[in-house]
């Protein structure tokens, strides 16, 4: 007789894991608690081992324990763990209960059904790589929040600079270091937020060098070097797509990205009435935030700087063509959107959209010349 499949749902926190087995040919789910620690954890698998006869399914919500408990589970035998994606987990609009127990069971017969979808997880060295980067969009909204404190600091006390059209220059900086205070306690606040202002530009400095020494590790330096070929993605940007996507080929086409990215349209249609709202923002905020950036710089003209064609200096021809096509495409549908009166921000989400689906191309046609390659 061939041994069923047992489901296992894990509702996780930082203190505990909460349980619910269902054993083949069983509805009802046997259900404890465990401690959240390695001693107890290895328990819980021996358990499961000694309880379940064959293959053992597992699952939890993405979260902040992150991806260390699915990769101590896959590596037991006949153990599969997945992480799902808690914001496609299906939800009754009148189950107003919600407990650690029921969200166990929910998951267990969840997995069972086949109503769950899975996240797929970055490896330990994609995962350091990712939070790099991200570390370095933690610094940027700190030192905007520094700079605003000092810059209103300054407006209340009657210090304007009039140097230059724009702030946080050299010349902006050499006149805030000029400034005093005849009150001590305003000098000493003053000193503080400059001394925060300069500190954050330094850190951001040393972690934007640390990019750009990773941006040449083998498994980087290829598709980093392709995606500058697109205007507005330079070192920075590059490297933090490739990593933020890790394995761009789970999606099959750029629809697939963009939906990821949260850039498609919501829509509520009914009656075979289409109503599509904006678009719906899920997924990756940080990956859209980044191609926004890249429209916007990539509407303003179609020119090829000096800085773009450095970058694309030694690159194949193919990945020029694209990167060029992308190029004229984008300032093209710019121009039409606002002509029919689209808002330049509307216009500029609809580039940037557009510029995922090239970014997928260009990733994909590298991927294929790749395997071709080693065939």
């Amino acid at each position: 007789m061939k041994e069923g499949i047992s489901y296992v749902g894990l509702d996780v926190h930082k203190a505990f894991i909460q349980v619910a087995l269902l054993l083949p040919e069983r509805d009802e789910a046997l259900q404890w608690r465990v401690p959240n620690e390695p001693a107890k954890v290895s328990g819980l698998v021996r358990k499961l081992q000694r309880s379940c006869p064959g293959h053992v399914e597992l699952c939890y919500e993405a979260g902040p324990c992150g991806y260390a408990l699915s990769r101590r589970l896959n590596g037991v035998k006949r153990f599969r763990c997945q992480v799902i994606a808690p914001s496609l987990i299906p939800r009754k609009p009148g189950d107003r209960v919600k407990t650690d127990r029921r969200d166990a069971r929910k998951l267990a017969a969840f997995l069972r059904s086949g109503l769950l979808t899975e996240v797929r997880p970055p490896s330990p060295e994609d995962e350091a790589r990712r939070d790099l980067c991200r570390r370095r969009s933690s610094i940027q909204t700190d030192l905007k929040a520094a700079k605003h404190r000092l810059s209103k600091f300054l407006l209340r006390n009657g210090r304007v600079f009039r140097g230059t059209k724009t702030n946080w220059t050299e010349k902006h900086f050499q006149w805030l270091r000029s400034q005093r205070f005849e009150d001590a306690n305003a000098q000493f606040v003053f000193d503080d937020m400059l001394w925060a202002v300069d500190s954050l530009t330094q850190r951001l400095g040393l972690v934007d060098e640390r990019i750009a020494e990773i941006s040449t590790d083998e498994a980087l330096v290829e598709p980093v070097a392709l995606l500058q070929c697109f205007k507005g993605v330079a070192v920075v940007t590059a490297v933090s797509v490739v990593v933020e996507l890790y394995s761009f080929e789970r999606f099959d086409s750029p629809r697939g990205l963009t939906a990821f990215i949260g850039l498609v349209p919501s829509e509520h249609s009914s009656s075979g009435k289409p109503n599509r709202g904006g678009i719906t923002k899920a997924g990756n905020g940080r990956l859209r935030r980044l191609l926004v950036e890249a429209a916007h710089n990539c509407v303003r003209s179609a020119h090829t700087g000096k800085h773009l064609a450095k970058r694309r200096e030694g690159q194949p021809p193919w990945a020029v063509a694209l990167a060029e096509k992308a190029q004229l495409r984008a300032r093209k549908r710019y121009l039409r959107l606002t002509a029919r009166g689209k808002l330049h921000n509307v216009a500029v989400v609809a580039v940037a959209r557009e510029m995922a689906g090239f970014l997928w191309a260009m990733l994909m046609e590298h991927h294929l010349r790749k395997q071709e390659a080693h065939a």
